[in-house]
């Protein structure tokens, strides 16, 4: 742009042309010069490393390796070709790599939806210190990744659940009314035992006191019901309540086979399908997960009297069943009452819905003016209407959780624990 103004500027001062051309050439030979530097070597040799799967919800890390074949440092502009569900055309990385070197650059990506991710080429452009020319190079073919449900949460909660640090996460440990019946092994007796577990043919036999152990109950069928209608479709930070309902199932699946329970379940909505009967054996993870993975809602009002026929034909063994759904009000949870209650009579039935955290801001949020006031008091009538909801299934002896939509994991297996502590199922 300067030569240009100068070459213009010279047709008034012809005494500047003389000048300009001189700068021209100088210009020129240095983008030759660039040029050589940067075309005439190998230059750049990178590599993006994907891992097998994405994380739906998580951060997921994407790792680039580069080597610079360069004798010299150069300063790189990286960009890569993301997914289209991100919708994020200006995705780029700006770094300075020394001569013969090799760096490696890592980034995340939360996947918010379900399905195939298509990775484009990965373009590095590089320039010189002298940064008149810019050589660009293209690396990777493109590739897909499916994106599953939140299996990094899997380690971080059962790490939870079986370490001794489980108060920092909101677990709580719960005090086991009696014993359960599953015998283990006749032991020695030691003060403190109780004494109503005496084996007496035992001690008459060892001439000393021996005393029956018992462990808890084991082999027990743990089904999670989600509910895949409209109402699960509302989204909170990204994720709609059906994703937050497909995580929390894959780690309380998990949890439940680690504690040597039996994990399943089924999704419905006009019908009940998508079944997975509870069992216990290595490939159990494996069948949930890819379930869940192909699990989308139909956008239909769900039939709660299909589930509790199926529920009656199906589930022959007491079970505990975590029905993951939605009410926002009463009048809707009083339509579908009759059967929750009648899947109680047999299951230990534990009903989960949501809080709309969107209400809690609103409520919380200053009033300027009428309006302010009119929306608050709305929310408030909505928010007080969730805790109705919960009154009123206790009073039909159905237990329940109102959780926010991040909180829900959490949550479920806190209740988990106090089911199993409490010998209900």
């Amino acid at each position: 742009m300067v030569l240009i103004f100068l070459y213009i500027l010279s047709y008034q001062f012809p005494g500047l042309l003389v000048i300009t051309n001189m700068l021209f050439y100088v210009f020129l030979a240095i983008v030759i010069i660039d040029s050589i530097l940067l075309f005439k070597q190998k230059g750049i040799k990178a590599s993006r490393i994907l891992p097998e799967k994405l994380s739906n919800g998580d951060e997921n890390p994407i790792e680039i390796k580069i080597h610079n074949n360069y004798n010299f440092t150069v300063s790189l502009n990286l960009i890569d070709e993301l997914p289209f569900q991100y919708q994020k055309r200006d995705f780029q990385i700006q770094t300075i790599i020394k001569k013969r070197a090799d760096k490696k650059i890592t980034y995340t990506l939360r996947p918010l939806k379900r399905g195939e991710y298509q990775f484009g080429h990965l373009n590095i452009y590089t320039t010189s210190p002298i940064g008149i020319i810019t050589r660009r190079f293209q690396f990777g073919n493109e590739s897909m990744i499916p994106n599953y449900p939140s299996f990094l949460q899997l380690k971080k909660y059962m790490l939870i659940a079986f370490s001794n640090k489980i108060f920092e996460f909101g677990l709580k440990k719960i005090r086991r009314i009696g014993h359960t019946m599953e015998f283990e092994q006749i032991k020695d007796y030691v003060p403190g035992d109780d004494i109503r577990n005496i084996n007496w043919k035992a001690t008459a036999k060892r001439n000393q006191l021996m005393v029956n152990q018992y462990q808890d109950e084991r082999s027990q069928p743990i089904y999670s019901v989600i509910d895949k209608g409209r109402a699960m479709k509302m989204p909170f930070n990204g994720l709609s309540l059906l994703d937050y309902a497909i995580n929390a199932t894959l780690v309380i699946s998990n949890v439940a086979l680690k504690k040597q329970d039996k994990a399943g379940m089924f999704s419905f909505s006009r019908k009940v399908e998508n079944k997975v009967v509870a069992e216990r054996r290595p490939s159990q993870m494996n069948q949930i997960l890819e379930t869940l993975y192909n699990l989308n809602t139909d956008f239909s009002e769900s039939d709660f009297s299909r589930l509790y026929i199926d529920i009656k034909r199906s589930l022959t063994q007491r079970s505990l069943i975590l029905l993951y759904t939605n009410f926002e009000t009463l009048d809707a949870l009083h339509r579908q009452l009759p059967y929750l209650q009648a899947i109680a009579k047999n299951h230990v039935l534990v009903v989960i819905f949501f809080e709309n955290t969107e209400l809690d801001k609103l409520v919380q949020k200053p009033s300027s003016s009428t309006y302010d006031i009119f929306e608050k008091t709305i929310a408030e009538k909505f928010v007080y209407e969730k805790k109705l909801i919960i009154t009123e299934l206790h009073k039909h002896g159905i237990q329940s959780i109102l959780t926010a939509p991040e909180d829900l994991t959490i949550n479920t297996i806190n209740k988990y624990l106090e089911i199993k502590a409490r010998g209900l199922i």
